[in-house]
């Protein structure tokens, strides 16, 4: 039998709760909210309750009971079945132990940054620069939040993770827009041709020539 695609990382939030404990889908929110499982998994209630259904039309879900809570409507409560707890299982293998090609929208504007002349490149990466900072105070904040409100350690790995990721982009775009001020990205050879080829405009970066 062909591998399951597996592309809906909804999908494996929830069967990693539904392995947890049974629950309803507003529970699995306010879970997945209090986690700050926003990063790393996009959530709404129609993807949830989309989800819920595909996965139980898989038989890795089943629902167990229905509940009533004073004026809220009938929840129905879930839970993962051996099978989806072996897919689980399976999945995170997959996601941790083998690095994958991500394909990030800054990397491809990166790869054709020389039709941008240095000074645009610069105050587009200041831009990036400051975003990223602002980004990096948020993640701690809410580092802080989950910490104070007593969710462990083991819940927070993904948010300490992706605070390392922005703090080193950081880092290297902060490296990226000295190497620009200096002359230094590009030594005075075929790669600052091919940049001046592009846009002529920009007769203030160093050459050989020019001797500065």
């Amino acid at each position: 039998m062909a591998p399951r695609k597996r592309s809906n990382l909804l999908a494996l939030a929830v069967l990693s709760l539904l392995t947890e404990r049974p629950m309803h889908p507003y529970e699995m929110a306010a879970v997945m909210r209090q986690r700050g499982l926003s990063s790393s998994v996009k959530l709404n209630f129609g993807a949830l309750y989309s989800t819920i259904e595909a996965l139980r039309q898989l038989a890795l879900v089943v629902p167990v009971e229905t509940q009533r809570e004073g004026r809220h409507p009938e929840r129905t409560i879930y839970t993962a079945t051996e099978a989806g707890r072996a897919e689980l299982f399976d999945w995170l293998a997959v996601l941790i132990r083998t690095p994958a090609t991500e394909y990030t929208q800054f990397a491809a504007g990166l790869a054709f940054i020389a039709h941008l002349s240095p000074l645009e490149a610069m105050e587009l990466l200041e831009d990036r620069l400051h975003a990223l900072s602002e980004q990096v105070d948020e993640q701690h904040s809410t580092l802080e939040t989950c910490r104070q409100q007593g969710v462990d350690r083991l819940f927070l790995i993904e948010d300490t993770y992706r605070l390392a990721q922005l703090e080193s982009e950081r880092t290297w775009v902060e490296k990226l827009i000295g190497e620009i001020k200096d002359g230094t990205l590009t030594e005075p050879s075929d790669d600052i041709l091919r940049w001046k080829v592009t846009r002529p405009d920009l007769a203030f970066l160093p050459t050989e020539e020019s001797g500065e």
